[in-house]
């Protein structure tokens, strides 16, 4: 391969287990942080590389109630790594016990195609988020296919910017939707669209694209990827395929996504110093503007109610991702999170507070 095109590696682990998986990619991965603590796989887990990699290297799936880990390029050796110590997954309140695995290792992934390449959504493709999702509302029927395409392009650019691809040529896309009307995505008010899109770019099965990628969204499979895992096992139906993926000329509805148009994210390092200085000056703040309580002599003891009410809400953006490439204008940026909360959201601690294992 060329420097532009570097050999780019992928592997697909699917675990088999003794009974069906009913959990979340959250929680699957809380257990291989608790029971595997000293794997290379961990800090590809637990957010602690999120300033080298702006696309996760690692993602954790639940599909077809079995487990799917999916290593790219410096992910690969660990996610092998890790399924050579395979036995069980204890849970806590569930134990699975693992009966076999299969591996499918790609090579020469994130390069252009001369010809079409379709890819199905097996899970919901998270398009739209809040910045998004704004101006998608107010597009007429006649313009959402166009942007939904421009999107999906994005995506693919920054896909290759983040592993080192210098794409050159423009990307060509086109999505084939069920319906253009977005379907909402819990308490984040994103919008997601199920489907399949065609591009002349090559990608791997199971990768994510979009919004919630470390929860399982956006999840692509290629129609024409000939793969030892195939996406019949996945939903036991059978596609009529052609022999050979179309050409790109003659077809209708293509849009035409520029790589020099899109901008490449900034990866903003984190002053965990300034940050620990900032939020110790805003505590001593606070505690200087609280009034003293004067006690009256009548109500010694007394105690303050509790009222849910009066609690502040915690924002929802807590899983929201940054791996979503948004059209820049003049006021806006790359969609690159820099909450603290980025850095602990994929602790095992983390997991243990969002679900019961």
């Amino acid at each position: 391969m060329s420097d532009s095109f570097p050999d780019i590696k992928t592997v697909v682990v699917r675990v088999i287990t003794d009974k069906p998986v009913r959990k979340t990619p959250y929680q699957v991965k809380g257990v291989f942080m608790r029971q595997f603590p000293e794997e290379s796989i961990v800090p590809m887990l637990n957010g602690s590389l999120r300033d080298r990699f702006l696309y996760p290297r690692v993602q954790v799936k639940i599909l077809n109630e079995q487990i799917y880990i999916i290593g790219l390029n410096e992910g690969v050796e660990p996610v092998l790594q890790l399924s050579k110590k395979f036995k069980s997954f204890d849970f806590g309140n569930i134990t699975f016990e693992v009966e076999n695995f299969d591996v499918e290792e790609s090579k020469e992934q994130f390069v252009p195609s001369n010809k079409l390449l379709k890819y199905r959504f097996i899970t919901p493709w998270v398009a739209l988020n809040h910045m998004t999702g704004g101006k998608y509302r107010f597009l007429t029927n006649q313009e959402k296919p166009s942007y939904l395409n421009k999107l999906i392009g994005q995506n693919i650019v920054f896909l290759a910017n983040e592993l080192g691809v210098r794409l050159k040529d423009e990307i060509y896309t086109k999505v084939n939707l069920s319906s253009f009307f977005p379907s909402p995505v819990d308490e984040n008010k994103w919008g997601a669209f199920m489907g399949d899109f065609e591009t002349n770019f090559v990608l791997p099965n199971y990768i994510g694209v979009g919004n919630g990628i470390t929860r399982g969204f956006g999840t692509i499979f290629g129609v024409f990827n000939p793969n030892v895992l195939s996406f019949q096992d996945l939903d036991g139906k059978k596609e009529l395929i052609p022999k050979e993926p179309p050409s790109i000329e003659g077809q209708e509805g293509l849009e035409i996504i520029s790589t020099l148009d899109i901008p490449k994210p900034k990866r903003k390092k984190r002053n965990k110093l300034k940050n620990k200085q900032k939020n110790q000056k805003k505590t001593e703040e606070k505690q200087k503007s609280v009034k003293p309580v004067v006690k009256d002599k009548n109500l010694n003891n007394q105690k303050k109610k509790y009222n849910p009410n009066n609690i502040s809400k915690r924002s929802g953006k807590i899983f929201s991702e940054e791996f979503d490439i948004e059209e820049e204008d003049g006021n806006s940026k790359p969609n690159v999170r820099e909450d603290i909360d980025d850095q602990k959201f994929n602790t095992e601690q983390h997991h243990k507070k969002q679900h019961k294992f």
